[in-house]
């Protein structure tokens, strides 16, 4: 059993890592074509539609699927009831915000807001219909199927918002892209998937999955309204098109550390939660989970940071060189944001609920102070603020996780630690490159740092012998020979 969940998880983290890693790269593409022919302040509209839509996909969920994936054995009964609840509550949240969307386009002063409000928020009914085939597929890890659908549903996403930016759809290019993926994906899952409806919708099923759901769902929603509430007074404070440049700025971010998250968290919630009773085991693929994280992640996300004015010179030109201060800082996030996520799962796999619920009040009452601090000095501080957050989200998520693993701070530290040391010598390194090199052309800059960047930290982790090295070696070996 422990050999094939081992083989399991290793061969879901690659198909999902291969999905991730091929979306990203069309994604990076689409997103250098669009934003170059769309303006800063089509970006900024977006962000403030973003904040209600994200909100509105947790409130959907509510926590169920989590739940489905964690009960040992769901019946039919327990999909349909959540299907059914997905499906009503979806219906409803639409109806609410397309009302509520002239008054927020009254308040921001743009009218676009209240034209592309009905017709993006189709989002969320087209969600709720794949969410049950999509917790399925996870619980019997069919990780490759459900990879080649979102890579699928990503392409056609991809070309669909092309071609309508070409055709001077403007921010409407943006939305054609959302509802694809979404509408994609959804059928593709009907497509693909075993599920059909079987089963009756159930009060006495919702009742017995509610307590743990909704609290996991207060969580989500406390976590997704802090994660986007500065875009709202980016937009209002500022100006749309100030919020269009930091909003680039975390969608470029989000593009390696939203790929690597999901990747990592779909394939090893439902894994850990099958070994959540042997303790030994747990605390040390916890352990090892961050340690690769960091050591794939941390040289990503800083050597993005350290390349990122010849990056924006060279990928979407002067139009947006605005947005390269709060790139260098806003990327630096990517270190912690993962590590926290998958504390996250420890303690979904081993609380009840209510302690994740406090935890979330307690970082967000810290990170309130960091809102109320940063947002009225300007854009830059709130970058800065939303790196501070996501150390603070790692520290309190990992702190609690003490009571549930054997991990310790310190055993957490020497394992982390060594990765973190070549990634500071990789940043200094590509740093020094480009204050050498300033004169040369961008697209030779950025070609010589980045191989720089990769050659040292390379060398650096097999002249030091990492264990994060050897494991992710052995790793990618073993799936290779699977």
């Amino acid at each position: 059993m422990k050999n094939r969940l081992i083989d399991q998880v290793a061969t879901g983290v690659a198909w999902s890592s291969a999905e991730k890693v091929c979306s990203m790269l069309f994604q990076m593409v689409v997103s250098i074509v669009v934003a170059r022919l769309l303006v800063p302040e089509d970006f900024g509209v977006m962000a403030i539609l973003t904040f209600f839509t994200m909100v509105s996909l947790v409130v959907i969920d509510s926590g169920f699927s989590q739940m489905l994936l964690r009960k040992k054995m769901p019946t039919d009964s327990d999909y349909k009831s959540v299907f059914v609840f997905n499906v009503v509550v979806s219906l409803v949240l639409y109806g609410l915000l397309v009302a509520f969307s002239p008054l927020l386009a009254r308040y921001y002063g743009l009218a676009d807001i209240a034209k592309i409000a009905p017709i993006l928020f189709l989002l969320l009914p087209l969600n709720a219909l794949g969410i049950i085939q999509n917790t399925k597929l996870s619980r019997e890890f069919r990780f490759g199927l459900l990879s080649r659908i979102n890579l699928v549903a990503s392409l056609l996403a991809g070309v669909a918002a092309i071609v309508v930016a070409v055709c001077g759809g403007g921010v409407w290019a943006l939305v054609a892209q959302r509802l694809t993926q979404m509408g994609v994906k959804s059928l593709l899952l009907w497509w693909r998937g075993d599920w059909r409806g079987e089963g009756r919708a159930s009060v006495a099923s919702w009742r017995e999955m509610a307590p743990f759901s909704f609290r996991l769902m207060a969580t989500d929603i406390v976590s997704a309204v802090y994660n986007n509430v500065a875009q709202l007074f980016i937009g209002k404070i500022y100006s749309p098109v100030e919020l269009g440049y930091f909003n680039q700025a975390q969608k470029i971010k989000d593009l390696p550390v939203q790929s690597a998250v999901l990747s990592v968290q779909s394939v090893t919630y439902p894994a850990l939660a099958k070994i959540k009773d042997e303790a030994n085991k747990f605390a040390e693929s916890f352990r090892k989970v961050l340690m690769i994280n960091v050591f794939v992640m941390s040289p990503v996300v800083v050597g993005m940071s350290a390349v990122a004015k010849p990056l924006f010179d060279v990928l979407l030109g002067e139009k947006w060189a605005q947005t390269v201060p709060y790139f260098e800082v806003i990327a630096l996030a990517g270190i912690f944001y993962p590590l926290a996520m998958v504390a996250y799962n420890v303690l979904k796999v081993h609380s009840n609920g209510t302690v994740i619920f406090r935890l979330e009040l307690l970082k967000k009452a810290i990170m309130t102070v960091v809102l109320a601090l940063t947002i009225p000095r300007s854009t830059m501080a709130i970058a800065w603020g939303l790196v501070a957050m996501t150390v603070v989200e790692f520290v309190v998520n990992f702190a609690a996780t003490r009571t549930y693993t054997s991990l310790t701070w310190w055993r957490m530290l020497k394992t982390l630690l060594p990765s973190l040391a070549i990634t500071a010598l990789m940043y200094v390194s590509v740093r020094a490159v480009g204050f050498f090199g300033a004169e040369l052309a961008p697209i030779w800059l950025l070609l010589i740092q980045i191989v720089v960047g990769i050659v040292v930290y390379i060398v650096s982790a097999w002249a030091y012998d990492l264990e994060a090295f050897r494991e992710l070696r052995s790793v990618v070996k073993g799936v290779i020979k699977r």
